[in-house]
């Protein structure tokens, strides 16, 4: 798999980052996620993990010829806008050997990849009820 590195939201210690592949997918680094609250809000299946990155991170779209780069209407694979307003992407597990040497993955990192119809769909205006879901906060 060959990558094109479209962004990355660098801070110290935090790397979200966001590539294009030559599959017609998006690999979405970002962090794991530890939280209890917002584990049993999701249901992933085998194979699958998620993801929690800075909204900002799709702004590096727009390098891929996009429009825009505001996700307008999270729906799957961007799970759940946190409160914080990060997003929690969930995607097939990256384990491709050739893809990851291509990358600097921290420990608590992780990538997942997405269609890329998937993604640019969610760039498209709200319809309706086709409203954000938002984490709920702990309790």
């Amino acid at each position: 798999m060959k990558l094109r590195l479209l962004g990355k939201n660098s801070n110290i210690g935090d790397c979200p980052t966001l590539y294009a592949t030559d599959r017609d997918t998006y690999l979405v680094q970002g962090w794991k996620i530890f939280a209890d609250d917002l584990l049993k809000q999701l249901d992933i299946p085998e194979g699958c993990t998620a993801v929690e990155v800075p909204a900002e991170l799709f702004e590096y779209l727009k390098k891929d010829g996009l429009s825009a780069g505001e996700i307008r209407r999270p729906a799957d694979p961007i799970m759940i806008l946190t409160p914080g307003g990060t997003f929690v992407v969930q995607g097939r597990e990256v384990i491709d050997a050739e893809a990851l040497s291509q990358m600097e993955i921290p420990d608590y990192e992780t990538v997942v990849e997405v269609s890329k119809a998937a993604i640019t769909a969610l760039l498209e205006e709200p319809r309706g009820a086709d409203l954000q879901r938002r984490a709920q906060p702990a309790l």
